[in-house]
């Protein structure tokens, strides 16, 4: 025997009205369901939880990159670092220059900040020093090839040894209409601006105002901001990457 269906049944004992009016019920709810829509307070809620997690992505974003940066700064640090050691075994000395990698004080607070004038010629020059005396292309003009005798800033001669091979990224200075470098200005850190080279206490023995080893400084700002000084850390060198 086939078994009736629920509305056969309904049919059956309401005459149809039952199934009728439940029909009728059923499309008026269907079309105010799809007839809604959201409202000004919906609409707004749903954009301010847009605007929190893209602040989250964001941050985090920025978090990694400076983080990155920051990695990055160490491994160069330290191979720079490791590269003037080689040069002095070779030479006695570590790359120092009266006029550009003595003058150029760490711990001076007006040189903070290696974007703000006078700031940016001290370390541009005194970096660029490095960067020739390194790289063994002495007059900064050629940062691809090494070919040809320079002459060293103090005026002796010597052969283009190469104590460090900077990579591209690492190198500011002017370029050719095809983005090439044609002469070396400053080595730039992973946050764009120049490494902080100084030589400042190895020109004044004994004054512990001038810099922090008695060999050289080597530094990146990282970017701080060179004013107000954070708290903590007390002090703005608390927020560099630095040798010291």
């Amino acid at each position: 025997m086939k078994r009736k269906s629920t509305l056969s049944i309904l049919r059956e004992t309401c005459g149809g009205v039952c199934v009728k009016r439940l029909t009728n019920r059923l499309g008026a709810w269907h079309k105010r369901r799809y007839k809604t829509g959201f409202t000004l307070i919906e609409l707004l809620i749903v954009i301010a939880v847009i605007v929190v997690l893209a602040g989250l992505i964001l941050s985090t974003f920025g978090y990694v990159q400076k983080k990155g940066a920051r990695a990055r700064a160490e491994t160069e640090i330290a191979a720079i670092s490791a590269a003037c050691e080689s040069y002095k075994a070779d030479n006695g000395i570590y790359p120092r220059d009266s006029a550009t990698t003595d003058q150029l004080n760490a711990q001076s607070p007006s040189n903070y900040d290696p974007t703000a004038s006078p700031a940016p010629n001290a370390y541009q020059k005194a970096s660029q020093f490095l960067y020739g005396q390194l790289s063994g292309d002495y007059d900064d003009s050629n940062p691809t090839a090494l070919t040809n005798y320079d002459t060293k800033i103090d005026g002796a001669e010597a052969s283009n040894r190469a104590y460090f091979t900077f990579k591209p990224q690492m190198l500011e200075g002017p370029k050719d209409a095809n983005g090439n470098l044609t002469a070396v200005s400053y080595i730039r850190d992973p946050f764009g601006n120049s490494y902080g080279y100084s030589t400042a206490q190895a020109a004044n023995p004994g004054d512990s105002t001038k810099g922090y080893n008695p060999t050289y400084d080597l530094w990146s700002t990282a970017a701080a901001a060179p004013s107000p000084i954070p708290t903590p850390p007390a002090t703005q060198q608390n927020l560099w990457i630095k040798n010291w």
